[in-house]
């Protein structure tokens, strides 16, 4: 394993956190607050430590597919361990197993919180909580990987391990390059919803936020009504547009910005994508439909909460625990869907969905008539059999470790409800779920050890389990 690569990358990515958390100092400055101070301190820090680790170059830069496991997994621990200092530092979350619940949550952009009163954050926490939504959305590595002077090719490893989705491959030939296409498509888009939220009335400071939460599809809201604080038709229409746009495979969204619109709209993941997000905003919205003054203001709470949770953003302007549970269910359905492979959505992705039914209905095929020929198709491509294995592997990770994580919450001696659902939203870097930890909920009133175990699902389910895993276990590290 060559362990000074793995030190030398995490170095320079401590060092970029510690750039980025001059952000936050900067805010607290502009509003002349005290906690903006911590931010600098912890900065410094982070600065000093990165140095050092990456003060030896390593001769051997290649990085292995053991080696990219590995630099994920710790990236994102040491990511989240020292971006919960600062909350703890100033006192806002006293707690630093609440501190780094909400650190994993924002950069994992799950969106989840133990927090009873957002709005008591100082504008550098607030900015810091919600900026790491857009630092984790689209991922620290594929940053580091873009602008790393030293990565070279072998760093596909790095993109397979940290990137959503069974399937990566890259835009163009050079992985550096195609890494900072990603971050340019991202930080575009990020600036256009700004732009579009300020023009609907909503403050600079509000719209910038709410940008970073929606493109990283995190959800902290920087209120305590969430988006329903605003009221408006207009920034829900905006916001649910861009929920989303940030849930498709941003492969697809550079042939549209190429204006290759035949090579994106022959995608089979997208057409689903969509089918699945109206069909499910329709029946939902009809539903709802008694409870509402008319048919669109329905599909207006509908289209917005349906893209919401698809996209595991978590953003709320209406209290769904209020909805009939038939709009209940597709909600928590559409949890375990998640968003496209590609994107910055979690969930298990609608390419695994399609795949996975395309496995079962191809095994049926192959039962009626074994000595044929059945192969699985998806994208107008035959699918390996390493590639079915990977998906069928994780899907029986996730149901073991999903239901591992149920048992462990479920200790606490909470209702079923409102343990599955925190276990669900979690792993599936949702946000919200339902019960005690709805949309008017929280997570605070949960024991250290489910906050913990939370936590760690997250991490797995933002990491798509493999990396995380494989970070623990003892073949991994023997030469």
């Amino acid at each position: 394993m060559n362990r000074l690569m793995i030190l030398y990358t995490l170095g320079k990515m401590l060092m970029i956190e510690g750039l980025l958390m001059l952000l936050p100092f900067l805010t607290g400055v502009i509003y002349q607050e005290q906690e903006c101070w911590i931010y600098l301190i912890v900065a410094m820090m982070l600065l000093v430590l990165g140095h050092l680790m990456s003060l030896r170059k390593p001769h051997n830069k290649i990085i292995y597919a053991k080696e990219g496991f590995v630099v994920v997994a710790a990236a994102w621990i040491f990511l989240s361990v020292f971006g919960a200092i600062p909350f703890c530092m100033t006192g806002e979350i006293p707690s630093y197993i609440d501190a780094l619940f909400e650190a994993v949550s924002g950069f994992t952009t799950t969106g989840s919180s133990i927090l009873t009163d957002v709005e008591s954050l100082s504008h550098a926490s607030l900015f810091w909580r919600s900026f790491s939504h857009w630092i984790g959305g689209m991922g620290i590595l594929v940053f580091v990987v873009a602008f790393l002077p030293d990565a070279s090719g072998s760093t596909l490893h790095i993109l397979k391990a940290e990137m959503p989705g069974p399937i990566v491959g890259k835009l163009v030939s050079k992985i550096t390059v195609s890494s900072r296409i990603l971050y340019q498509i991202y930080t575009v888009l990020t600036i256009i919803e700004v732009v579009l939220l300020m023009l609907g009335g909503m403050p600079f400071f509000d719209s910038l936020l709410n940008s970073f939460g929606t493109a990283g599809t995190g959800g902290f809201a920087i209120k305590n009504t969430s988006i329903a604080y605003y009221n408006s038709a207009y920034c829900d229409g905006i916001i649910t547009f861009f929920m989303i746009l940030f849930g498709i495979n941003f492969n697809l969204i550079y042939f549209f910005a190429i204006k290759k619109f035949k090579a994106a709209l022959k995608s089979e993941e997208l057409r689903w994508y969509l089918i699945i997000i109206f069909a499910a905003a329709f029946a939902i919205s009809f539903n709802i439909l008694p409870l509402y003054n008319s048919i669109f203001e329905a599909f207006r709470y509908a289209i917005f909460q349906v893209g919401s949770i698809i996209t595991t953003t978590g953003y709320v302007t209406a209290d769904y625990g209020q909805w009939p549970l038939f709009s209940q269910t597709i909600l928590v359905l559409l949890m375990f869907i998640g968003a496209s492979a590609g994107s910055t959505g979690g969930g298990m992705k609608v390419s695994r969905i399609i795949i996975g039914v395309k496995s079962a209905m191809a095994e049926m095929k192959r039962m009626i008539h074994p000595h044929s020929v059945v192969s699985v198709k998806f994208e107008d491509k035959y699918l390996s059999s390493n590639t079915l294995s990977n998906i069928h592997v994780y899907w029986v990770l996730y149901f073991l470790l999903f239901g591992l994580s149920f048992l462990f919450v479920s200790l606490q001696n909470i209702d079923f409800i409102s343990a599955f659902s925190a276990v669900a939203t979690c792993f599936n870097n949702v946000g919200p779920g339902l019960g005690i930890v709805g949309p008017v909920g929280n997570f605070s009133s949960l024991t250290d050890l489910s906050k913990v175990v939370l936590s760690l699902d997250m991490l797995a389910g933002r990491l798509e389990i493999f990396p995380l895993l494989m970070f623990f276990s003892r073949s991994l590290w023997k030469k």
